[in-house]
């Protein structure tokens, strides 16, 4: 291929190329600063049919050039069907994106309110502790012996059962 010369276009005009393909020289048409793609995509073309005529050998001018054209026909063909195949993909990726993002929101609605519940429910008791059990730390309460009538009673109240309270909230046992 070969660009032997290009006439400047008029205002409003196409530019022109001049090609050499297979050995033959064409003036070809074109946008103006297309001149160098229209150059490369001749010289893609020319390139195919020596490469079919180092294998064929010398079958005719018209064959091989019908031969190059059906081998770029086949790899459009065959590059649309694959564009089609990553545009599906594409379609699915970006589907399942939307499908996470909305599983993720799920999720995280869901843990906020479970953390919420853990909270009020954790609230809840220790109000009921702080009800049953004074936390002046300040003036510890004198430690009762026990009589002989039985264990030491605070207000009518067993302590060993008054202090066994948060051993039960720890083990699970004290339920709301």
């Amino acid at each position: 291929m070969s660009a032997e010369q290009q006439i400047p276009p008029r205002k409003g005009d196409l530019s022109r190329v001049t090609v050499t393909i297979n050995g033959r020289r064409f003036r070809m048409a074109c946008e103006q600063g297309q001149e160098a793609h229209v150059r490369r995509l001749a010289g893609d073309l020319d390139q195919r049919i020596n490469r079919l005529r180092g294998e064929f050998g010398e079958i005719g001018n018209t064959q091989l050039t019908v031969m190059a054209a059906l081998t770029i026909s086949d790899e459009l063909v065959e590059m649309g069907g694959r564009l089609r195949a990553l545009e599906r993909e594409l379609a699915a990726l970006q589907e399942a994106r939307g499908a996470a993002a909305d599983h993720a929101r799920v999720t995280q609605s869901a843990v906020a309110a479970a953390l919420n519940a853990a909270a009020e429910r954790l609230e809840g008791i220790t109000r009921r502790l702080n009800r049953t059990r004074p936390v002046d730390d300040t003036h510890p309460e004198p430690a009762r012996e026990p009589t002989a009538r039985g264990p030491a009673r605070e207000n009518g109240v067993d302590r060993a059962k008054k202090n066994a309270i948060p051993s039960m909230v720890a083990a699970g046992r004290l339920s709301d």
